[in-house]
Parts: C-alpha cells; sequence; structure tokens
C-alpha cells in the first residue's frame, strides 16, 4: 500500500516562502512521476505541479509557474514543493499525490491519474 506524509505547511506572511516535503513509501517511487494538488476552502482541488519520475521533466499550473518548483529525490524517496512569491490565493490543503500508472504526458495534470493522497498540509499566507 502507498503511504504518503506531507509536511512543511504553516502559515507565512505573503511574498514570503514554504517548502513542502511529501515521503513516500509503499512502492518502488523512482520509477513514477508525483505530484502536488492543492484545494482551497470552496473551491476544488487543482493542480499546483508535477515531476517526471526522474525529475528531469515538469508541468506547473499556469498559477504556480514561476513562483513554484517541484524536485525530488529517489534515493530518499521524497518530492519537495518550494513556495516562493507566495500569495494569498495559495491559501490552500496541499496533497501530495502518486499516480497509479508509470507513464510521463500531459494528463499527469489532471488529478484523475492519482491512485494514492497524503492526508494534507495547511499552507496559510497572510496579506
Amino acid at each position: 500500500q502507498v503511504q504518503l506524509v506531507e509536511s512543511g505547511g504553516g502559515l507565512v506572511q505573503a511574498g514570503g516562502s514554504l517548502r513542502l516535503s511529501c515521503a513516500a513509501s509503499g512502492r518502488t517511487f523512482s520509477i513514477y512521476a508525483m505530484g502536488w494538488f492543492r484545494q482551497a476552502p470552496g473551491k476544488e482541488r487543482e493542480f499546483a505541479a508535477a515531476i517526471s519520475w526522474s525529475g528531469r521533466s515538469t508541468y506547473y499550473a499556469d498559477s504556480t509557474k514561476g513562483r513554484f518548483t517541484i524536485s525530488r529525490d529517489n534515493a530518499k524517496n521524497t518530492v519537495w514543493l518550494q513556495m516562493n512569491s507566495l500569495k494569498p490565493e495559495d491559501t490552500a490543503v496541499y496533497y501530495c499525490a502518486a499516480p497509479r500508472n508509470m507513464g510521463w504526458g500531459p494528463e499527469l495534470t489532471n488529478a484523475y491519474e492519482y491512485d494514492y493522497w497524503g492526508q494534507g498540509t495547511q499552507v496559510t499566507v497572510s496579506s
């Protein structure tokens, strides 16, 4: 059973930075892409970023591009989301996710492709 445990959320002022971590276990981490999604109160869960199994390819939502960076270390079974220049509209619960299939493509910006989710970590950005 795949388990994902996020950490690193918190309260930060607008313009600040946070780094989220996701520790994965339960299957061979290094052969699957990984993703980060977020859900703000009253809104649907939305894609934030995804990274290929090798770490050489990434996707970002338009809202996170240029401010967020997704990275991974396959030796540590960990994926990170570095968030800079945070805005109040970034306030949400952030979820780490692992897809059901191996492979890489734009479909990995869709939550439907992910079977495994962490418990979420709250990020609050004050103005």
